[in-house]
């Protein structure tokens, strides 16, 4: 057995083979010429003439981007870590992350140094173990646990700095300044491959948290649900928000008890509860790998051992066997993951994967550990040894379960460091797929894939002989019987059982469909396809948080459709889309109508990439280009247009419904769907209105987004806020075609075409509302403004919330030269010196004349509600009309970058930046999900329970009283702030 204490160097072992020699020694050449730099990497220099661990550089460099940029970006640190034992280097990491909160407490570090220094060393980490494992100084064991170690540490140092800004801000008591978590009330405990100590490269970490609502730890008059959610979103955003250093870990809170509904971090009182009268055998699964990781790790053990006699049961646990496989053909019903394959197999999800093996172990865990505590470990492969310990498997099962598993945790692991991303789908590109079985140590594909099928196989053959074939899902929900005109007493407690509150009046809204009341339905092949379906879709219904209400929109939507057997038929072929339109219908009937509108938009939740969302402007034009593809002529274009951003702003309001998109990435793609809308129809209408009265020689146009669209906060339903401006030399004002225009009606006739298109209502529906009102002189002056005349008219006769306006305004579409002339006038009107205190009695009086004529004291009111976000606007607005003079950093930045360059240029102080970029992302994110489940004014008390309750879930609170409260007090304070920043600015004394 080799010395852990001797260097990485002295103990590789291996390298895996290259597949392009010639750019491996490029780069390995470029690395080299970086350390001859570095004085401190010399030590290097021998071993990267010949040798295995110049071997070991040059397959990293050809196999992995990640690891790769790791090496090259700091060689100092690559030969650290080669001169030392990997044992020791692993430990200094570790004690550097749980500690690096005292060099905050200390003064010796900033909190900008301490979250860089968390960043760099998860990246010291990562190619720490990257190099272990690939150069065979570590088996899989060795680098599950290195890794989960490290998680530790992270979760560990992170709460520990957020629990000491707390105390230090007065928010919680720390009962022991030196070990913060410790009687902090607050307890985080690891799931999954973490919690087991069997994290893979470049997995997210799976944490759960709860809190003793009585703890000493709580200030007098703090809600303990607010404050513990707090800490748990301070501390996902300190692991997983992505700065220049990179990342540390991304988080994942879904485990935690009925997620949809529950804040993030869950009363002790609350889980013991639920896990009492509702826990799941998935849940009492996910449970078996539960463990303190950080925060007060007393809490979590008591925790766990309350919950011992939920997790194992007293009798063997036969029926358990059919929930867990229940799950697993949930996965195998998705496209990809029912047969054994090389090319584009998921290691772990697909057949004879690495979910096989786990559920093999953790099914039997449950039937047995109740009566077998030895069944009770965290670790798969203990648990295989366990299990035929204990007599329940052979040990050709052990053994063979136990190599695969290895084998398949290893090729994980190489997939996740080729770009450190959490995949462990192989390529289905043959090149590619090369390329990875030498990095995994093949001479060859055909090797690498006998290997894998050899594995896969294996696996398969014992987990069949666990689980044998079961039915379809959801076959055997009960009676469920709509003939007839009085209620079936079985029907109705199926109904009950599967969640309706009322189920006398779903039977009848049933009932009514098979009796022809809704005329999308009563064609023959509608309602044989119906009877079909209704067990299915009144079970999906069923899982959703207000079935009853899930119920009522689809009957609404089936009374406004022409037609429904296509969207039946699509629900019928697909579970998943069953389950997703069930969610759509109980918390988002808006996208619900649009499925109505279009069903196969539907189609897009079962696309894989339905999960990787990009908020990039250019791609995301590209995609509406697209889906509109060449139309014949201008109305299919019209048309077109419409299906386009129909589909797109669906999928985004999907995305947004299953956390794929934050709320503030959400308003960035809908402006980006709009203003790739604006682009295309402007090119269209531009092409035929040219094809009619020519072109004005020299004239220029360009198109300014303000508002919302500006500022790129876009929703679900927001009108676009334009301006159209235009140039043109006075001795050319003719246009050249044969129905030639003067340029003034020129483009007068040019924007309103471009307003029609964007607005009017065709076959395929609306598609914008458009606000020219922000143009100069608002509605009593032309549609479109001359360039000079619009500079002139706000320097001499704009009235200073027309100015305000123009802090939000960005250029949309138009021609180049014009497009940045427009720009720089822009930011120049704005950065125009003014009158301190005439500003801010203009900004007051604004604001008051808004409140009297649309009033300001709803709560529920996100942007009107004094202390909302008009507020916030204004405070942003006036800081730069006031300051942009002296400061042009103020220019052209959204809120919260404005609040945050305030700050920095001494015009806020820490505490109330803080405040004011909390309660604009705290509203944003609630107006964000206000917008998209329901059209028109929000009224609580006409909203379905399910999405108030939503609502406080993305909030990160217990319910909607607690988040009405909370919404208050916020804006208490930004009204506060409000008339502290503008005393302040005007030189009034507070």
């Amino acid at each position: 057995m080799p010395d852990k204490k001797s260097s990485f160097l002295s103990r590789l072992t291996q390298a895996p083979p290259v597949a392009d020699l010639r750019r491996a020694k490029a780069q390995l050449a470029d690395f080299v010429r970086r350390v001859k730099d570095e004085p401190e990497a010399a030590s290097l220099l021998p071993h990267l003439e010949a040798g295995l661990f110049r071997d070991l550089l040059l397959a990293l460099a050809d196999h992995s981007t990640f690891l790769w940029q790791l090496v090259v970006t700091d060689p100092v640190r690559m030969a650290k870590l080669a001169a030392e034992p990997p044992e020791e280097a692993h430990r200094a990491v570790i004690e550097s992350q749980v500690n690096l909160f005292r060099e905050l407490r200390s003064g010796a570090m900033t909190r900008d140094d301490v979250v860089s220094a968390f960043r760099r060393n998860r990246n010291t980490h990562a190619l720490l173990v990257a190099l272990a494992d690939i150069g065979g100084l570590w088996d899989v064991v060795q680098v599950t646990q290195a890794l989960s170690d490290f998680a530790d540490a992270s979760v560990s140092g992170g709460v520990n700095l957020v629990l000491t800004e707390f105390a230090d801000s007065g928010r919680i008591v720390l009962q022991n300044p030196d070990s913060p978590g410790e009687g902090s009330g607050f307890t985080v405990l690891a799931l999954g491959k973490h919690g087991a100590g069997e994290l893979n490269y470049s997995s997210d970490i799976d944490l759960v948290i709860f809190f003793d609502s009585e703890s000493p730890a709580l200030p007098e008059g703090a809600e303990a649900a607010t404050l513990y959610t707090r800490i748990a979103q301070q501390l996902a955003r300190l692991l997983q928000e992505r700065t220049p250093d990179g990342y540390v870990h991304r988080v994942d809170y879904r485990l935690r008890p009925d997620p949809g509904s529950t804040p993030t971090a869950v009363s002790l009182a609350s889980a013991y509860t639920y896990y009492e009268t509702v826990g799941q055998n998935w849940e009492r699964a996910a449970l078996i790998k539960a463990r303190p990781v950080a925060g007060d790790l007393t809490l979590g053990t008591n925790f766990l051992s309350e919950l011992r006699p939920f997790i194992w049961r007293k009798y063997f646990d036969f029926a358990s066997i059919q929930d867990v496989h229940a799950m697993k053909r949930q996965i195998h019903a998705v496209r990809g993951h029912d047969e054994i394959a090389v090319a584009g197999h998921d290691i772990k999800l697909g057949r004879g994967g690495i979910r096989e093996i786990e559920f093999f172990v953790q099914t039997q865990q449950l039937v047995f550990g109740g009566r077998r505590p030895a069944l009770r470990g965290r670790r798969t492969l203990d648990m295989l040894v366990a299990l035929h310990d204990e007599g329940w498997i052979t040990d050709k099962a052990r053994d063979e379960l136990s190599e695969a598993y290895r084998f398949l945790r290893t090729i994980e692991h190489r997939l996740q460091m080729v770009a450190d991303e959490q995949t462990q789908r192989l390529p289905s590109d043959e090149d590619e797929l090369k390329r990875f079985a030498k990095f995994c140590g093949y001479p060859n594909l055909k090797e690498f894939s006998k290997a894998l099928t050899h594995q896969a196989s294996i696996v398969q053959g014992h987990y069949a002989l666990l689980f044998e074939e079961a039915p379809e899902l959801a076959s055997d929900v009960g009676n469920l019987v709509f003939t007839g005109t009085t209620d079936d007493p079985e029907t109705l407690a199926t109904l009950q059982r599967l969640g309706f509150r009322e189920p006398e009046k779903a039977a009848e809204t049933v009932r009514g469909w098979h009796f022809g009341r809704r005329s999308a339905i009563t064609s023959q092949r509608a309602r044989e396809v119906l009877t079909e379906l209704t067990p299915a879709l009144l079970s999906a219904l069923g899982g959703t948080a207000d079935p009853d209400g899930a119920l009522a929109v689809l009957d609404r939507a089936f009374g406004r459709m022409p037609a429904a057997v296509e969207l039946l038929t699509i629900l019928q072929s697909h579970e998943r889309l069953r389950l997703r339109f069930a969610d759509l219908l109980g918390t988002a009937p808006r996208l619900a109508d649009t499925v109505a509108q279009s069903p196969h938009v539907l189609d897009a939740l079962i696309d894989p990439a339905f999960g990787v969302a990009s908020t990039d402007e250019a791609a995301i034009e590209q995609q509406v280009r697209q889906i509109i593809g060449s139309p014949r002529d201008f109305e299919d274009f019209l048309d077109r247009s419409r299906d386009a951003a129909r589909q797109m702003r669906f999928i985004t309001g999907a995305r947004l419904l299953s956390d794929v998109l934050s709320p503030a990435q959400a308003g960035e793609v809908y402006a980006a769907i709009a203003q790739a809308i604006i682009r295309v129809s402007f090119e269209q209408v531009r092409k035929v209105f040219e094809a009619e009265h020519g072109v004005v020689p020299g004239a220029q146009i360009a198109i300014l987004g303000l508002g919302r669209l500006g500022t790129r906060e876009l929703t679900a339903g927001s009108d676009l806020d334009l301006v159209v401006i235009y140039d043109f030399d006075e001795e050319k004002r003719e246009s050249s075609g044969a129905r030639s225009l003067d340029a003034v009606v020129y483009y007068t006739r040019l924007t309103q075409r471009l307003v029609a298109a964007l607005t009017v209502p065709t076959r395929r529906g609306l598609l914008y509302e458009v606000d020219l009102r922000l143009r100069p002189q608002g509605g009593k002056g032309p549609v479109a403004s001359q360039f000079r005349g619009f500079v002139n008219y706000q320097q001499t006769e704009a009235d200073l919330w027309e100015h305000m306006a123009l802090t939000r305004a960005r250029v949309l579409a138009g021609d180049p030269e014009l497009t940045k002339r427009v720009q720089d006038a822009v930011g120049g009107l704005i950065a125009a010196r003014r009158d301190r205190k005439k500003v801010v009695k203009e900004v007051r009086a604004m604001r008051e004349l808004i409140a009297q004529e649309k009033g300001d004291d709803n709560p529920w009111d996100l942007k009107l509600a004094r202390g909302g976000l008009t507020d916030l606007d204004f405070i942003a607005q006036a800081l730069i009309l006031i300051d942009a003079a002296d400061n042009s950093a103020l220019i052209g930045l959204s809120p919260e970058a404005t609040f945050a360059e305030a700050r920095r240029s001494g015009l806020l102080n820490l505490g109330d930046e803080e405040i004011l970029i909390e309660a604009h992302r705290l509203f944003s994110a609630l107006f964000q999900w206000q917008r998209l489940t329901i059209e028109g004014a929000f009224n609580p008390a006409a909203v379905p329970p399910a999405i108030l309750k939503r609502l406080a879930s993305v909030a990160g609170l217990p319910d909607a009283k607690v988040l009405i409260d909370h919404l208050n007090a916020t804006r208490a304070q930004v009204t506060d702030i409000y008339q502290k920043v503008l005393d302040a600015r005007s030189g009034v004394a507070r």
